[in-house]
């Protein structure tokens, strides 16, 4: 009943549900690492966002060193000066509404002459046109305290965004300590501040960089899921496609054998 299974449209096609079965687990299981690394991530960016607040200078390192993991946006705070000779903003980033702006950084002078960080302002609509420099509001003047979140410094081959010479002058695609430090020549250290609050508070500033959401997990683990489910599904089909057409088969041969049987004998 079941020799058709050895032609080769149906040698075919159980090959193909064969290369699918392990393909779909893998992907299954792709999601599911997905969904438990933004876990992890939730987790880390949460204990930071509420580890007690540290000296940026006792957590950072010289220009181009990386900032650990383990440290990526914790609480940190700086005192120090703005020097709004060297700030520069950032191209094509979004607010919260996903309004394409520009950051605006700047690097702050530490009092404890232990060197410079930049500092992430926080957001600015675009200017009239994109080789203009946008209006930003000016940074507080004289000694400020800041609170703030550390981030690694950005690179093009982690952001994906690639590097494009000629650009306007003091605009950037990258907040990059290294990158600055040749530009302007001054020493900075590595990573960077990312501004939540200012003492004393500025009667004007840019539009802040909200605290990342640590809560979301995302859709993976329904996804991967949703992957099981298609494996256990291909054997459940082929088998019912398998049975369908040989009860097709059978009922075919079955109206043959009665059609044969009602043509008389001396027909």
């Amino acid at each position: 009943m079941y020799r058709f299974l050895l032609t080769r449209q149906w040698l075919i096609t159980v090959l193909i549900a064969l290369l699918l079965i392990p393909a779909t687990i893998k992907l299954g299981f792709w999601q599911l690492h997905r969904h438990e690394a933004r876990v992890a991530r939730n987790e880390l960016i949460g204990k930071a966002l509420t580890a007690a607040p540290v000296p940026f200078d006792t957590l950072s390192a010289a220009p181009g060193a990386t900032v650990p993991k383990d440290l990526t946006w914790r609480t940190v705070t700086a005192t120090g000066q703005y020097d709004t000779a060297h700030e520069f903003v950032v191209r094509k980033r979004t607010d919260s509404s996903g309004s394409i702006g520009y950051f605006v950084v700047t690097p702050l002078k530490l009092a404890d002459g232990k060197g410079s960080v930049l500092v992430n302002r926080g957001w600015v609509a675009s200017a009239a046109t994109a080789t203009e420099y946008p209006p930003v509001p000016a940074a507080p003047a004289g000694e400020v305290t800041l609170t703030g979140r550390l981030r690694a410094d950005e690179t093009y081959g982690a952001s994906g965004i690639k590097d494009r010479a000629g650009l306007p002058d003091r605009q950037f695609n990258l907040i990059n300590t290294e990158e600055q430090s040749k530009e302007s020549g001054t020493p900075l250290l590595g990573g960077y501040l990312e501004l939540a609050g200012t003492t004393p508070a500025p009667a004007d500033q840019p539009q802040l960089v909200p605290e990342p959401n640590h809560s979301d997990i995302g859709p993976h683990m329904a996804y991967a899921i949703q992957w099981w489910l298609f494996t256990a599904m291909i054997p459940v089909g082929v088998l019912i496609l398998a049975r369908r057409e040989a009860k097709d088969r059978a009922k075919q041969a079955a109206e043959a054998e009665v059609s044969v049987e009602a043509v008389p004998a001396d027909a």
